[in-house]
């Protein structure tokens, strides 16, 4: 697929206190990934607006946010959850970066984009920021390509290794956005149970034992992942493309490598090719381990670009 990768200034100046693994290294390790994949790289500036975040995001959740950032130090928007002065405009330019994903793609610009920015949005609810994320980036993303450019029904596939309870909580209220997720079961945020299918069964969760390893993996997103969208066709796809499941990473428990991560991007291109019009958008989640997450990135843009 023809491949673009976004990423944000702003994700620089994004600082959780020391010692927090989600820390600015992680933006330099996929960036130093991106290009060694040979994807064409281009940085984004432009916030999301008001209008793009309230799609997924109660008023009040987007006036605390404005309200809570700091002008120094750091504001504890929960226990793992912080602000500093550079928070805030980190996170609207994810946003911002993923909308204009989605009309690169939606333009005929590219086929794929991946947006290489931090923080992350997975775990962040309709009402409150949690799990390192403030805005919900990728349900962001997907509501713009409902709600702006006129697509009937969209598709986020989410592999990071902790599941994403944020999107989930939106998709639940949102018939049109179907949600999928790979994840390591039992462990933090404690949602993701095979059980939770929505409201309007536009949910699908595959908790994974912890030591899984790619093969494994794979065979989980083969047997049940691509019947799901084969059945629901979604006119977009993106991805919560966490990289934390790798066997390296601190904060989890599955093995998967640089390999798996390639042959989820192949299965992605081949999936956006033949159910969703090549339209796919990743957005970054996870990913703790510098080295293992730039080979990991290398190796996921590099099955894109062939896809």
């Amino acid at each position: 697929m023809d491949t673009l990768v976004l990423h944000t200034p702003a994700s620089e100046f994004h600082a959780p206190p020391s010692g927090h693994p989600e820390r600015v290294e992680r933006q330099h390790a996929v960036m130093a990934g991106a290009p060694a994949a040979g994807a064409r790289v281009e940085g984004w500036t432009s916030p999301a607006g008001r209008v793009a975040l309230e799609r997924v995001h109660v008023p009040a959740h987007v006036d605390q946010l404005f309200s809570a950032a700091p002008a120094t130090g750091h504001v504890s928007l929960d226990a793992d959850t912080h602000m500093s002065p550079g928070s805030l405009d980190a996170a609207l330019q994810a946003a911002g970066a993923a909308i204009e994903a989605v009309d690169r793609v939606m333009d005929a610009a590219a086929e794929a984009v991946f947006v290489a920015a931090r923080p992350p949005g997975h775990h962040a609810e309709p009402d409150r920021a949690m799990g390192f994320c403030l805005f919900n980036t990728v349900a962001i993303a997907a509501m713009h390509a409902i709600a702006s450019r006129g697509l009937a029904t969209a598709a986020v596939v989410d592999f990071d290794v902790h599941h994403g309870n944020g999107t989930q909580a939106f998709a639940d209220t949102e018939p049109r956005l179907s949600f999928v997720s790979l994840h390591q079961g039992w462990i933090y945020p404690g949602t993701g149970a095979a059980h939770e299918t929505g409201a309007h069964g536009n949910i699908l969760n595959i908790p994974l034992e912890s030591g899984t390893r790619g093969e494994a993996w794979l065979a989980r997103f083969d047997d049940q992942v691509l019947p799901r969208l084969e059945r629901d066709r979604p006119e977009f796809l993106l991805a919560s493309a966490g990289f934390d499941a790798h066997r390296d990473d601190p904060l989890a428990g599955l093995a998967l490598d640089e390999a798996t991560f390639a042959a989820i991007g192949a299965r992605l291109a081949d999936a956006a090719r033949r159910f969703s019009h090549s339209r796919l958008v990743c957005v970054l989640e996870g990913g703790y381990d510098c080295a293992a997450l730039e080979r990991s990135v290398e190796a996921f843009l590099g099955a894109l670009k062939a896809g």
